[in-house]
């Protein structure tokens, strides 16, 4: 008798599939009702249907032990055993039809368990955030005036979080956590391929700003530690040969990392480089006069130090007089402000990193990763005023696009702000590959969207875009062009237009009717991304025509 089992696994229509064990476990399983309840007959014939089912499959096998010692004796008493089991095998097999379909359903990159902590997934978005986006507010401020800068970070930052709210509800609706998809889910293969090239552009151009800063910065530092006054052509001061460096030593060994999440403690260290960043700012505003004094290789260190303390003393005394181009001001409206708005939507753009952030995070919520979003964005909100209104502070309306830069132009050698360019580099640079990863999603999803994960092609896909981003970097006029003309076109795309027409389509009309006030406040915010993206391209097309060279007028 104990051949029964191996009898009936030979039999196609695929009763008697588990062993008493096995039965008992399947039925102390959660099961669907509907999938309990089926008839037997269904089930049977569900069954027999299902070539693949796993168990079905191992038992077929000629080479089975058991199958091979008894195949098909005593089949009088195998069919009294199956009607007197029937509801338990039924119940198996219900079960056992379901799994492999489930098992088998093609795999894809966010179809794993999160293990990212609150705190981590806080930073990670935080550093997503914070980028290269801080070293030109300042001069945003300039050409504002601080209440009107004040104002305008302040909409920015509220818009920001109420976008995110809209990916995580739509994402939370459809049960999708990928930006792409969601842009499918709304509007078939268009909507994924805007979305995809959405966040391309975007991301390409934040990456072009980093390493643009790397190109710049890095020079300056290796020539201050060797003591170069005046170079000569010396390939390790040429910005284009260290950022391709750079660029195969560093950021390419990262953003070869499988998945975001393992990049969340080299977040934490960037941030923690950016707030030192933000400390000697704050420092550097009580050290230096206003107006201050350019560098002159012609004179030493010490001499030009003296020199600034001579200048510096008289304005303590009785003849002091305010000069004023160091008087600050509320509102300020000229041509160059036309720049502003696109600088602090491209400082505060986040979005493409958020449901892959969503995703990794630990017993993901809706409510738990807003308070991730939240909490990010007041962070920012908190370091890039006080960057920009000290940064202003210090230089008024001589600051430059790239805040850096004009601190060497008062004494490149100091050492406090060398060690700020270092941690400004190191924190870019670890930026890049968190960056790197929503284009490299993105290509997938447009591409190859059935494909499994491939490391040839991710390779790929990742040297591909840091061979691109570096010649954008090499032959891009300057760091300015690239926050206007790309936080003007995508940046409002990403942060107003998709969140709030993916919500629109994706909420059930029966849940939110289209003049229920939600969806009322999304289309108002969807014109109002549409508005803002005509008003600014038109302002930086203006500018450029003109021939006043605003944008290169930062350096």
């Amino acid at each position: 008798m104990e051949a029964a089992p191996s009898e009936m696994n030979t039999i196609p229509n695929g009763k008697g599939h588990e062993t008493a064990e096995g039965t008992t476990s399947s039925a102390k399983s959660p099961v669907d009702n509907s999938a309990q309840e089926t008839a037997p007959s269904a089930a049977q014939t569900a069954t027999e249907t299902v070539p693949n089912s796993t168990e079905s499959t191992t038992d077929a096998v000629p080479n089975c032990t058991e199958s091979t010692k008894e195949n098909a004796p005593n089949s009088t008493q195998n069919d009294t055993t199956n009607r007197t089991e029937d509801t338990e095998a039924n119940l198996a097999e219900s079960h056992e039809f379901l799994s492999p379909v489930d098992d088998k359903k093609t795999p894809r990159f966010t179809d794993f368990e999160g293990k990212t902590s609150f705190g981590m997934s806080v930073f990670n978005l935080g550093n997503a955030i914070m980028g290269s986006g801080i070293l030109g507010l300042a001069y945003a401020m300039a050409n504002t005036g601080i209440v009107l800068f004040l104002f305008l970070l302040t909409a920015v930052a509220g818009l920001s979080s109420y976008s995110i709210h809209l990916l995580l509800k739509s994402s939370g609706i459809v049960g999708i956590r990928a930006y792409e998809q969601l842009g499918y889910r709304a509007f078939g293969t268009p909507g994924k391929m805007a979305a995809g090239i959405a966040i391309t552009l975007q991301n390409i151009g934040a990456m072009s700003s980093y390493l643009y800063i790397i190109k710049y910065e890095l020079p300056l530092v290796i020539q201050a530690f060797c003591g170069v006054d005046k170079p000569s052509g010396e390939w390790y001061l040429n910005g284009n040969y260290l950022v391709i460096i750079v660029s195969i030593s560093v950021i390419l060994p990262l953003a070869l990392m499988k998945q975001l999440g393992y990049l969340g403690y080299t977040s934490g260290f960037s941030l923690s480089c950016m707030v030192f960043f933000l400390i000697a700012v704050i420092y550097k505003k009580f050290q230096l006069p206003c107006p201050f004094e350019e560098f002159s290789f012609n004179r030493t260190i010490t001499a030009s130090l003296m020199n600034a303390s001579v200048i510096a003393e008289p304005r303590g005394g009785i003849e002091a007089v305010v000069d004023p181009s160091c008087v600050p001001k509320m509102f300020n409206i000229n041509s160059k402000t036309a720049y502003t708005i696109p600088i602090l939507a491209f400082a505060f753009v986040c979005h493409p990193e958020v449901l892959p952030i969503y995703t990794e995070l630990r017993n993901p919520t809706k409510k738990k990763m807003q308070h991730v979003s939240n909490i990010s964005i007041a962070v920012m909100y908190t370091m890039y005023f006080l960057a920009a209104l000290f940064g202003y502070l210090t230089f008024y309306e001589r600051v430059e696009s790239e805040l850096l830069h004009t601190y060497s132009r008062i004494d490149p050698y100091d050492t406090l702000i060398l060690c700020v360019r270092v941690a400004v580099l190191t924190a870019v640079t670890l930026t890049v590959p968190i960056v790197l990863f929503p284009v490299r999603r993105a290509i997938q999803q447009m591409l190859f969207p059935n494909k499994t994960f491939f490391w040839p092609r991710h390779i790929a896909i990742a040297f591909v875009l840091l061979t691109i981003i570096n010649l954008l970097v090499i032959f891009a006029p300057n760091i300015l062009g690239i926050f206007g003309f790309i936080g003007a076109t995508s940046a409002p795309c990403l942060i107003f237009i998709f969140p709030a027409v993916f919500y629109i389509r994706i909420v059930p009309k029966e849940d939110e009717p289209l003049r229920s006030p939600p969806k009322i406040l999304a289309i108002c915010f969807a014109i109002l991304g549409i508005l803002f993206m005509i008003m600014s391209l038109s302002f930086i097309i203006i500018d450029w025509t003109t021939g006043s060279s605003k944008a290169s007028s930062g350096h």
